[in-house]
């Protein structure tokens, strides 16, 4: 896995998890967690959280740097304020509120399953990789942020 460190964007993953929690839930439903029509939450989860990404996108784009994750050495300036204020990665967090809201949507335990698979998949793959190379490139700067805030919400 380690070849693939920095090579898969994160909406590849978030993509291949939509796909997987709903043959989850279709296949494998195991028991209704949110019955209709409650579980039309889910979509107003799905929509905070696609806001929230793109007003942290927007903060990269008003720094005049990179928001490709897959070339974190490209990065410019070091963004911290809005959503990065209270964690680091606001838009990988947003993908998991995303599909959090997903799984409230479909409605079956099953696919919450797959949650802390995404987590741990998406900090190996992405996450831990850019905060070397951010370390790197702006050093104390970088250091002192990821002291005060936290990687995904805790």
């Amino acid at each position: 896995m380690k070849a693939l460190k920095l090579k898969i964007p994160p909406p590849v993953y978030l993509l291949a998890f939509l796909g997987l929690m709903w043959l989850l839930h279709t296949k494998l439903p195991v028991f209704q967690l949110v019955p209709p029509p409650w579980n039309k939450a889910g979509l107003l989860l799905v929509a905070f959280a696609l806001l929230t990404d793109l007003l942290s996108l927007g903060l990269f784009f008003r720094a005049h740097t990179t928001f490709n994750p897959i070339h974190p050495e490209r990065a410019k300036t070091l963004v911290t304020s809005g959503p990065y204020r209270y964690t680091r990665n606001p838009m990988y967090a947003g993908m998991l509120v995303i599909l959090t809201g997903w799984g409230i949507y479909l409605g079956s335990f099953s696919p919450f399953l797959l949650l802390p698979l995404f987590v741990m998949l998406l900090t190996a793959q992405q996450i831990i990789p850019e905060e070397k190379i951010l370390e790197e490139k702006f050093g104390g700067a970088y250091l002192a942020y990821k002291a005060r805030v936290p990687r995904w919400f805790w």
